[in-house]
């Protein structure tokens, strides 16, 4: 147990670096901007993040339904995953003369990467409950992902000089590269766990029977229904980060040093955020940690719809960040609260699904209505996000919840 929980930090530490370096909120919308690309063409990297994660969702739910031992097929999966877009990342300077060109393989390429993201959670969340004892689950890992957090300020801190001294596009080049590196040595740490066979075996489904089994999860548990309206609206809101940095490009003419000062506050929020968050989780559970992440977004939505100025958009922009870090503490925490264990790559899957996919939509038909009306759209819909899920989480979820402990 030790054993794991020392590599499950040691996940923390190498992945949220990763977040500055390849970060669809700030560092990719800026890379694409420099090439010229639309603000369809940026909404659809953000969108592609979701869209190709949810529709692998069935394949990747299958597949760790039917294996034995989930850290070693899912150390596998990231190997596959981060050795074809590091291999794309190093061929990024010979698609340079033509940015338009490169603009879509890009595209493509972050398509096939996000392919392999739909694995995470229906792998990372059994493994995660199965692995690690309760009154543990969150304080050590926050400490991880914080200190993880901290390093990335260091690559944050990079961002900009790497930008400034080194001609474009080996650049962005060395910045991904970076990241894949981090991505790398972060599949190696799954490969090396140690995973008992379960006592009571998962149930094992083909690709058909978990598509079917989707209704009926739905249908049959109230209590599972009333969590996916409460994550669901969070995922909408977390999702629509990248518009915050489009905003700031847009609107008030951020150039390099500011997006990098963004891509710093917000390791520098999720540092934080895992900390206090982690230890919250540990000691008050999943549920009330999942309030305050409502909370935090509608926080975020209210100052950022009712101010004019970049220095509270940085505010509202770190209230953003922490509520998206602090959702993503509780969330496959609550799946323990609620989920059989023979089931949970089902019912992972199931929330996954339906969540990526609500955004995806989201996503792009919020670029043409950002184009012709303005920004001030966006913010009304992560309010509107943080209010709906704040109250489902407290007039329904904890309803449910209550019935199960009677």
């Amino acid at each position: 147990m030790k054993y794991n929980l020392k590599l499950f930090f040691l996940d923390g530490i190498l992945f949220m670096p990763t977040l500055a370096l390849i970060s669809i909120t700030t560092v990719i919308p800026f890379f694409l901007e420099q090439l010229g690309a639309t603000t369809f063409q940026i909404a659809l990297a953000a969108s592609l993040a979701l869209i190709c994660t949810f529709m692998a969702q069935p394949l990747f739910g299958s597949i760790a339904s039917r294996v034995r031992l989930l850290h070693w097929t899912f150390g596998k999966i990231l190997m596959l995953q981060r050795g074809i877009f590091f291999a794309f990342v190093l061929s990024i300077p010979l698609f340079a003369a033509n940015p338009g060109v490169l603009v879509w393989m890009f595209l493509l390429f972050w398509s096939i990467f996000n392919i392999f993201v739909g694995s995470y959670s229906v792998f990372y969340t059994p493994l995660l409950l199965k692995l690690l004892p309760r009154e543990k689950r969150g304080a050590i890992r926050g400490i991880g992902m914080a200190l993880g957090n901290l390093l990335g300020v260091g690559m944050a801190a990079l961002i900009p000089i790497i930008l400034n001294r080194i001609a474009f596009p080996y650049n962005f080049m060395l910045i991904f590269s970076i990241g894949c590196v981090f991505l790398i040595l972060d599949a190696v740490v799954f490969l090396m766990m140690k995973e008992q066979e379960d006592t009571e075996r998962r149930v094992p489904m083909s690709i058909i029977q978990y598509l079917k089994g989707i209704p009926s999860s739905v249908r049959d548990d109230a209590a599972f229904r009333a969590l996916i309206l409460t994550c669901m609206f969070l995922v909408v809101a977390n999702s629509l980060l990248s518009y915050y940095t489009l905003y700031a490009i847009r609107v008030f003419s951020a150039a390099e040093s500011h997006v990098a000062a963004l891509a710093a506050l917000a390791v520098i929020s999720n540092a934080v955020g895992f900390i206090v968050f982690g230890f919250i989780v540990d000691r008050r559970g999943p549920v009330i940690t999942s309030v305050i992440a409502a909370v935090l977004v509608i926080s975020a939505g209210t100052l950022a719809l009712t101010t004019n100025s970049l220095n509270l958009l940085f505010v509202a922009w770190a209230l953003a960040n922490l509520g998206n870090t602090c959702y993503g503490v509780s969330a496959s925490l609550l799946f323990g609260e609620i989920c059989p264990s023979a089931k949970l790559p089902l019912y992972v899957g199931v929330l996954t699904t339906i969540s990526l996919a609500l955004s995806s939509a989201v996503i792009l038909l919020l670029a043409p209505v950002l184009e012709r009306v303005g920004f001030s759209v966006l913010f009304v819909v992560v309010l509107t996000c943080g209010v709906v899920s704040l109250l489902v989480n407290r007039l329904v979820l904890r309803k449910h919840l209550g019935k199960r402990g009677d």
